[in-house]
């Protein structure tokens, strides 16, 4: 799904700029990235629309959470929902997060299917072709740090473009090299949005030694406790924060460590 691609200067200038950004507009309601930045990305890969989702394989439910929505939503049916589920399994771009645990490969449309496969699915047929989309350049997100896709529930930041050129290698390649700070961007957001629970001080020195790499063992000795104590207390320190991992733990409760 890659090729050799080169970058241009002004390639690599407009991603700088991107990334190197300081952006003052926070994310509206239940968006997830500043809207400068999905304008910025669709200024640098040139796109109809784009769309941030959200997806719980299990409960079947698709939600969309932000994005710009130039798609003509003439002839999509009312139950829209309880039709795409329907062809979700079946259509191998839009499983793919799932049935392979893959949330770092942005994939296209044809990686999967030539035209007329695409044309001739079910999916395309009754979800996508009413909203005038031919081709998706799609990157899946984890919610948190710790979460595999295997939970069934992810992001998923899609650009849409209609009938005309399909995206090109070079827009995979700088969706990929964005992807990492697409990803910082929406943890930042959730931060604000949602603070770490205040911990206590030992938890919070307990905490520092995980992140410098100690192991339970030495955490013990370090605070003169039991490995047992150690334990307990990060499981009281995982039921704080939300998380169910060390990495995560610390990624939740020192924002600045992540990479």
């Amino acid at each position: 799904m890659s090729t050799s691609v080169k970058a241009s200067e002004h390639d690599l200038r407009a991603l700088a700029a991107i990334v190197s950004q300081d952006r003052s507009d926070l994310p509206v309601g239940e968006g997830l990235l500043p809207p400068s930045l999905l304008a910025d990305l669709m200024a640098q890969i040139s796109c109809e629309a784009i769309s941030l989702e959200h997806y719980d394989t299990g409960r079947q439910v698709h939600s969309w959470l932000q994005g710009s929505d130039a798609a003509d939503d003439d002839g999509v049916p009312e139950d829209w929902a309880q039709v795409f589920w329907t062809h979700y399994w079946d259509c191998q771009l839009c499983a793919y997060p799932v049935r392979t645990g893959d949330l770092r490969s942005v994939v296209k449309t044809s990686d999967f299917y030539s035209m007329r496969q695409w044309h001739s699915t079910g999916m395309y047929i009754d979800c996508i072709r009413p909203q005038g989309i031919e081709h998706h350049l799609m990157v899946a997100l984890p919610e948190l740090p710790d979460q595999a896709a295997e939970a069934g529930r992810y992001l998923r930041l899609v650009l849409h473009r209609g009938p005309g050129p399909d995206f090109s290698e070079r827009d995979r390649a700088l969706l990929v090299l964005l992807r990492p700070h697409l990803y910082q961007a929406y943890l930042d957001a959730e931060r604000r949005r949602d603070p770490a629970p205040r911990l206590t001080p030992r938890q919070n020195e307990l905490l520092r030694l995980l992140a410098a790499g100690h192991t339970n063992s030495q955490i013990a000795r370090r605070l003169g406790i039991s490995e047992g104590t150690v334990r307990t207390h990060l499981e009281n320190i995982y039921g704080k924060l939300g998380v169910s991992s060390r990495t995560a733990a610390v990624t939740r409760a020192f924002p600045g460590r992540v990479a």
